[in-house]
């Protein structure tokens, strides 16, 4: 077989062409060394003539956009690019940013030590959907991580205020058991003083570091990068919550107790698989201190005006008339406040969400209120005098047939029965009263009180404790174990 034939039947072999094999043999070169590179365009730039003052624009701002530009392009040269040759300016400014554009910002992967640094945050919950007794629930999440593990851990939370902060980071540290080296967040106000002050931290922030023995650590302006292990796990916590919602089939609760208990067992079935990392970061970690710290904000001097409120946190609340002109003492926590007089609590109520709302409980004032009954027309709070739909109902009723005077009498004589005796018996009272359609009198619903006071319980009211069937189970055991039982 001469070399000609050889070619052929070798060309065959490999399934090419005679006249292809024998090309690369006279060139001596492989496929891809004959290859031309592709640089000449297929069609004309149809912006190659504004390219330059394109280019000025980006060398100016780096931030523009290729849409924004594209606008312009439009608006100066009217008619001369139509809306299909957007993706060919964006092909362009791409290359050049590439080519010749400005280095960008470089992230550097972390190696994290065990049983140093823990990150945390507040995410808001709010796309999730969840509602409780059929209203939405509106709130936020305190998010705790240890970087290394990736243990995790929440509370429930309604505001990014300082009591949400200390509440949130030592439910975690105390749900931990131990104490890492430094803790990091981004620059909470309730945490990271503002630039003209010359302490880094706020005093009451310093304190809770110095109380653990932790090191404050925050991120710089606008870099929320550097918070990125808590970050990601905000994303990540909150597609588990809305496949666990999903899987549950409902996201309705029908207390917020029963939501938390859900969200623990979340946070549990989330940390099962990082026992083995933790247990390493638990060897570096220091113990608890001997007690936990009061989450509360202390208002001291505070004095009780003549209307009888007080101002904390930026809400108006109620307390009661003797206290006027006196000065108080509030503990300010993450969902309640605490009033203080002489070393004694004298009220506890829940903490107002939000600023320039007020919080006035009738209690407090219905003896002068009987005593000046042309003062409710016109109270300023007067709406919150009304406990429920049933008592806003009398009113309505009382002034339709009475004049303002006597049907504010007849309503605030109804309000003292329901401090007597209890909003709840007085709420059935004007309920049965309302079903009789008779003319509605303070007098009325307290005769209703005392009839409903005679009346023996519903069978349907009687509350049966319900039966420990554990103890059946005794039965089932062989008959040696009940004898050691006793049975």
């Amino acid at each position: 077989m001469n070399d000609d034939q050889r070619v052929a039947v070798n060309a065959a072999k490999v399934g090419m062409d005679e006249k292809t094999a024998r090309k690369y043999l006279r060139t001596d070169q492989l496929p891809d060394e004959l290859a031309v590179a592709h640089t000449w365009r297929t069609r004309e730039d149809p912006f190659e003539t504004v390219w330059p003052e394109v280019q000025g624009f980006l060398e100016s701002n780096t931030g523009l956009e290729a849409k924004t530009l594209f606008e312009y392009l439009q608006r100066t040269h009217p008619g001369r690019f139509a809306d299909g040759q957007l993706r060919s300016l964006q092909r362009g400014i791409r290359r050049w940013r590439a080519l010749e554009g400005p280095a960008k910002e470089v992230f550097f992967e972390q190696e994290h030590e065990p049983g140093y640094l823990c990150q945390s945050d507040f995410t808001y919950m709010n796309e999730l959907g969840v509602t409780i007794g059929g209203e939405v629930f509106d709130h936020l999440m305190y998010h705790f991580v240890l970087t290394y593990s990736n243990w995790e851990a929440g509370t429930l939370c309604f505001s990014e205020s300082y009591e949400s902060l200390s509440d949130g980071l030592q439910s975690a540290l105390w749900e931990l058991g131990m104490v890492p080296q430094v803790h990091q967040t981004d620059r909470l106000t309730a945490a990271v003083s503002q630039p003209s002050n010359p302490e880094e931290f706020t005093q009451r922030y310093a304190a809770l570091l110095r109380h653990y023995a932790l090191e404050g650590r925050k991120i710089r302006v606008a870099q929320p990068h550097e918070n990125g292990d808590i970050e990601q796990r905000h994303h990540r916590f909150k597609r588990a919550v809305d496949q666990a919602l999903m899987l549950r089939g409902s996201r309705e609760f029908s207390t917020r107790a029963e939501y938390e208990s859900f969200l623990r067992q979340l946070f549990s079935q989330l940390n099962s698989g990082r026992l083995k990392r933790l247990e390493e970061e638990r060897e570096r970690m220091r113990p608890l201190p001997a007690v936990r710290l009061d989450s509360f904000k202390k208002l001291t001097g505070v004095r009780v005006s003549r209307g009888s409120t007080i101002r904390a946190g930026h809400n108006l609340y109620s307390v009661h008339s003797r206290l006027i002109s006196e000065t108080v003492t509030v503990r300010l926590y993450a969902e309640h406040l605490e009033v203080w007089y002489a070393g004694r609590c004298l009220e506890r109520m829940p903490r107002l969400r939000g600023e320039g709302k007020h919080h006035i409980q009738y209690q407090h004032v219905i003896d002068w209120l009987l005593r000046k009954p042309a003062a409710f027309e016109n109270y300023r709070y007067r709406n919150d005098l009304f406990p429920g739909s049933r008592y806003r109902r009398a009113y309505d009723e009382l002034r339709s047939r009475l004049v303002p005077n006597r049907a504010a009498k007849a309503y605030l004589g109804i309000l003292k029965c329901a401090t007597d005796h209890g909003e709840q018996l007085v709420d059935r009272a004007l309920e049965i009263l309302f079903d009789r359609r008779v003319a509605l009198s303070s007098e009325l619903v307290q005769a209703q009180i005392g009839l409903l006071k005679d009346t023996p319980r519903a069978i349907d009211e009687i509350k049966i404790r319900p039966v420990d069937v554990s103890v059946y189970d005794q039965l089932l055991q062989p008959q040696e174990d009940a004898h050691a039982a006793g049975l």
